[in-house]
């Protein structure tokens, strides 16, 4: 049985104790936040579980495994280090940390003190997005044109970050996953219309080597709720709706392309339309099932999927974008580090 402590009682961190608290191979033995009143609520729906003010409680007690953080961003590498550095495994919510030599300093401290270090980025563990991936792996799709993210939504407004590092990290994420790489440039343009320096709204660019490119549009100011990833391929083009409730994959077999041999302009390029397929999958929460890799990798002490390394790269990709948005879009390139 993995006992695990959870610090940050908030929106996102009630969804993570009820999921460690409901798998059966783990115990949730604490909830630690400053606000009592969420820690009394959650006492009455968690029953059993201790909740503290204390974060020093965690790091004290010799039985528990493993710490969950889900506190405000500009907290996580403190919370990390000291974590990693009493013996814990550590889960990490979005964004990582705020800076790439934080980041590499918590992949050092993990090495060293042979911890598990995790960063909860969500989409690697969708099953849509699985799907996706093994659709661009196996050649299904063709060659990745380039895929475009939109996660925009009116609210959820922060005071403590912009859009880019509240929401792109799930974007940035999911499409370094898909690809299998890195991005070779990075450019960002964004606006702060509700709070002077923070940008409520962020369009973000990026290059890859093999000409492919991803393009992320996110924003706490905007008319619609669209949680969607599309995918063009050589071959076929594939959309993932996260906010349709049953079809939330669509497989589009449509293409173009440039004939070698032809007469006139019309001839050069063919456009082909097939079906649309929409697979029937399996949706299990995805949450529940990033929860439970981490208890696994705590378990048989391997690397998480998204392990330090895998937030290294979304903070690097993150902290480019933030350097370009403050110059006004100037494309900002990365050399590849793993």
């Amino acid at each position: 049985m993995i006992h695990v402590g959870i610090v940050g009682a908030g929106g996102w961190g009630k969804n993570l104790a009820r999921n460690y608290y409901q798998i059966p191979d783990c115990t949730l033995k604490y909830v630690c936040d400053l606000d009592q009143k969420k820690l009394e609520q959650l006492r009455l729906q968690l029953p059993g579980t201790q909740v503290t003010t204390r974060f020093a409680d965690l790091l004290a007690d010799p039985d528990l495994q493993a710490i969950v953080v889900a506190t405000t961003a500009s907290t996580h590498y403190e919370l990390c280090n000291a974590a990693l550095r009493a013996g814990k495994d550590v889960y990490v919510e979005k964004p990582f940390v705020l800076a790439v030599s934080q980041a590499e300093e918590l992949i050092h401290i993990a090495e060293q003190e042979k911890r598990i270090l995790m960063v909860g980025y969500l989409l690697e563990y969708h099953p849509v997005v699985n799907r996706l991936k093994h659709l661009i792996d196996s050649g299904e799709l063709g060659d990745v044109y380039y895929i475009y993210n939109q996660r925009v939504n009116l609210g959820a407004v922060r005071n403590d970050g912009n859009a880019l590092w509240y929401f792109a990290p799930h974007d940035v994420s999911a499409i370094l996953y898909l690809l299998g790489k890195e991005p070779t440039e990075v450019a960002a343009w964004g606006q702060s219309y509700l709070q002077r320096g923070i940008e409520d709204v962020v369009f973000l660019m990026l290059n890859f080597a093999g000409k492919s490119m991803a393009h992320i549009h996110v924003s706490w100011l905007d008319p619609h709720k669209i949680r969607k990833i599309t995918v063009v391929g050589s071959k076929k083009m594939a959309v993932f709706d996260d906010l349709e409730s049953t079809e939330k994959l669509k497989i589009y077999d449509k293409s173009a392309e440039h004939n070698t041999d032809y007469n006139t302009f019309a001839e050069s390029i063919t456009i082909r339309f097939g079906d649309i397929t929409i697979p029937h999958l399996k949706i299990d929460e995805p949450l529940r099932l990033e929860c439970q890799h981490f208890l696994d990798c705590i378990r048989e002490r391997r690397q998480p999927l998204s392990d330090g390394r895998d937030g290294l790269r979304v903070v690097r990709v993150l902290d480019a974008a933030q350097r370009s948005l403050q110059k006004n879009g100037i494309p900002i390139s990365i050399e590849p580090v793993f």
